[in-house]
Order: structure tokens, then sequence, then C-alpha cells
């Protein structure tokens, strides 16, 4: 089995559980791109067997968030599983809809963000959240992102809660995103709730949830009858055909002359698909072959 299957993750599991499920179930190489926290939902594309070899054509996708922003208080992780280290009141002022509005589009465009404590990321090799875990402090330096879009979708005026849908770049930290918002609204605040509602190509609409999977009479069959196979996943790249003397220079790692423009392509022989092949300065390199 090697392909792609859209996970939309429900509460509670991590990325590395669902990694751990599917590969149960496929017997197969299993990897993933653009984890999730255990509180967030929603689209994790899983790549199976041959199809591993695709996250690096995956890792730059742009995401969009569907978010909920608890204000008047902030958490020691940015999210609503952090512990509570600072409350105040939030004025009716706060939760004007044209100053809600000016924060939020305040928001767009290219910019520097300064990731949370509590993340994965690597500082003199360690991850942040190992600093923040034993209390240590370290300089986190800003990154750079983009936010591409910012749609406020609703103000919960009695719960403080503001709901907007976010489009943004690789690398983009929402429980970030959401104290950067509170603070140009003069107050503070967290994450509470994140669905990830497409990552790249893969949007929510196409995705199935593991326990779809799990609770199937059998698990395999909805893999297969799900997944988008490598050929279908590059369905938009131009193709080359081998024949046999060719393909076997191809497979063996020779560099194929080829007067086509540089990029990736679909390699076929006899009309089979078998994988795809870089090509460079005229030279076409095997890429990833079934």
């Amino acid at each position: 089995m090697n392909g792609i299957i859209i996970i939309n993750k429900k509460q509670g599991y991590t990325s590395h559980d669902i990694v751990h499920k599917i590969k149960r179930i496929s017997k197969e190489k299993v990897g993933h791109t653009g984890t999730l926290d255990p509180m967030a939902q929603g689209v994790l594309p899983i790549l199976i067997g041959k199809a591993t070899q695709c996250s690096k054509y995956l890792i730059n996708h742009d995401k969009i968030y569907k978010v909920k922003l608890k204000l008047g208080i902030k958490t020691d992780t940015a999210d609503s599983e952090g512990n509570i280290i600072e409350k105040t009141e939030i004025s009716p002022e706060i939760l004007n809809e044209q100053k809600i509005l000016q924060a939020i589009n305040s928001m767009k465009g290219k910019q520097e963000q300064i990731p949370p404590i509590y993340s994965a990321i690597k500082v003199n090799g360690k991850k942040l959240y190992e600093y923040a875990r034993k209390g240590q402090e370290v300089e986190i330096k800003p990154r750079q992102i983009e936010i591409y879009n910012i749609d406020l979708n609703n103000i919960d005026k009695e719960n403080k809660i503001i709901e907007y849908t976010v489009n943004c770049s690789k690398g983009t930290y929402i429980r970030s995103l959401c104290e950067d918002i509170a603070k140009k609204l003069g107050t503070i605040g967290y994450m509470e709730n994140l669905i990830r509602l497409k990552a790249g190509e893969f949007s929510i609409e196409n995705s199935i949830t593991l326990e779809e999977i799990l609770n199937a009479e059998n698990p395999y069959n909805v893999l297969e009858k799900n997944i988008i196979t490598l050929e279908e996943f590059f369905k938009d790249k131009e193709t080359i055909n081998l024949n046999e003397k060719r393909l076997q220079l191809f497979l063996n790692g020779v560099n194929l002359t080829e007067q086509k423009k540089d990029g990736i392509y679909k390699i076929y022989t006899n009309n089979n698909f078998i994988g795809t092949g870089t090509l460079k300065e005229k030279k076409l390199k095997r890429d990833i072959i079934l």
C-alpha cells in the first residue's frame, strides 16, 4: 500500500498515535506531515509506504484553521491545556466588533512571530518545551510567517470568545497568533479550540476519522478505499514514457537526457505508472519508485 490518507484528527490523539495505529493496519512504513497538538482537530495527512518520500513536497504547505480565542485568561502553554497564570476582566469595549475587526485585520501580511515556549522547536539541541518544563529561560528567535487572510466568524460576548478563520503560511503558530490578537485588543487570551480545515490541497471535506477506520469490519479495506495514490497526488505533473532499456538505466540510477523543462515528472512504461523523476538541466533522475 502506497499513498496518502487524510485523517480528520479528533481531540486527545497525538499525531504519533495516528501514525502508530495506521502502521499496525497497513503493515507499511508510515509518517505524517504537519503535526497537530493533542487538543487540536482536523486535517492530518498520513503518508503510507513509498508515499513517505513525498514529505519533502508537503512541508511548505499553507494551512487554513478555524480558531476560538478566549479573552481575559493567559495560560503557560497559550492553549486550554495549560495552567492559568493570569486573569483579567474584559470590558464591553474590548468586544466591540469594529475594534476586533481592526485587531485581526492588522495581523495580515508578512511578519515575524515569536513561537510559544511550549513548542517542539529546537534551540541548542533541546526542544523549547524541555526548557519550559524545567523552568529554564531560553532566547526564542522570531520566525518569518505570513497571514494571507483572516475572517471574523463570531463574537461570543457572554463567554468572551472570538471565533475566526485564518489562512496562513507554514510555521505559523496559532497559539502565538491568539496571544498577539489579544494584545492588540489591550488584554490577554489563549487558544481555546483549533480545527485545521486545510493543509495544502488536502481539505477536511475529503478526510476520514480514525474511528471510521478502526471500527470497520476490515480496516485495511477502508484505508485502500480512501487512499490517494501517488499517481493521483502527482496528477498535475507532466509525464515521461520510458522504453524498457531506458527504464532499466533509470532504475539503476543513471541520469537520462530529456529535452523538457526542469521539474517533477510522472514516469510511465507501457502505460504503467512506476513513480516519479526529477528533471534538472536536461538530466532526468529517479525520485520516488514504486
